[in-house]
């Protein structure tokens, strides 16, 4: 059976009227006539009473009107839901994301890619930069909120870059300091973020610091910024963070900028290369919100 014609049945048993019902559909009346004609045949049962004066439904014209209605609605509805999913307004987008995103960058594109995109649902999942790039490329997650660099097969877009600042205990004599130099911070216990949450950090302070004429005293390590920071806060060393880390422990911590050098710190956005879903492709283009962090 063909969906034309249950459109063209459709139209009839509404108008009840062959002239008005080939109006409607843009044709004339005999074509109209002859597949009404066509749909009784191939069904075996009349559809309707014809007269001079009026058309009417049979018991099976009554039956079939309310399915086929049921059925062109289902019809427009799956062509809908079929035009919303190529634009990527429907489906599930599973996005991994890095703890320090949160302090700043994931709630804010997160915010703006549910109020433009309200019919998709967003899975997040906490996971380190390392643990993303492998969750990519297994295509467990579709978008990763990362440190880059990243590997051959993943594609990134910078979305924010910014000198680390300088953490601080509050008692400590350098909170207390005016301008700091880092060759300032030599004999000073440092507490680090580990290589196996961000290597490229790590490498950096190691660097810079080497780079200053000492090696940096670094007493401890843990895997995450709220807990490099709570360590400063205890007395335990000082610590080069990105700036977005500036909301924790306000109260017990000192943030200070460097005044000769400092590494740098970067997140990105990140995909599988070649991923050409309209889901992922929308979500790295709901940009203007990224630029503006």
């Amino acid at each position: 059976m063909e969906l034309r014609r249950l459109e063209y049945f459709v139209a009839v048993a509404e108008e009840l009227n062959y002239a008005k019902a080939a109006v409607r559909l843009k044709m004339t009346q005999p074509p109209l006539s002859q597949q009404i004609l066509q749909l009784e045949r191939e069904l075996g049962v009349k559809l309707f009473f014809r007269t001079k004066r009026k058309v009417e439904l049979t018991a099976a014209g009554e039956v079939l009107l309310r399915e086929a209605r049921g059925i062109l609605r289902r019809v427009d509805h799956a062509a809908d839901l079929a035009r919303r999913a190529d634009r990527g307004e429907i489906g599930e987008l599973s996005i991994g994301f890095v703890g320090s995103a949160t302090y700043d960058i994931l709630p804010v594109v997160v915010r703006e890619y549910r109020r433009q995109y309200p019919g998709v649902h967003l899975s997040l999942t906490e996971m380190s930069t390392p643990l993303q790039v492998e969750a990519l490329v297994r295509g467990d997650i579709d978008i990763g909120v990362l440190r880059p660099p990243v590997p051959v097969g993943i594609e990134s877009k910078t979305v924010q870059s910014a000198e680390c600042v300088l953490a601080i205990p509050k008692g400590h004599p350098l909170a207390h300091a005016g301008a700091i130099s880092l060759h300032d911070t030599a004999t000073v216990p440092y507490v680090i973020l580990s290589r196996k949450t961000w290597g490229g950090l790590y490498d950096d302070v190691v660097s810079l610091c080497n780079r200053s004429g000492f090696r940096p005293n670094i007493v401890q390590e843990a895997l995450e910024f709220q807990t490099v920071i709570g360590l400063v806060a205890a007395g335990i060393g000082i610590a080069l963070v990105p700036p977005s880390s500036q909301n924790l422990h306000a109260r017990e911590v000192v943030y200070k900028t460097l005044d000769d050098v400092a590494p740098m710190t970067e997140m990105a956005i990140a995909w599988r290369t070649g991923d050409s879903s309209p889901l992922v492709r929308n979500f790295v283009d709901t940009g203007a919100a990224w630029q503006t962090l």
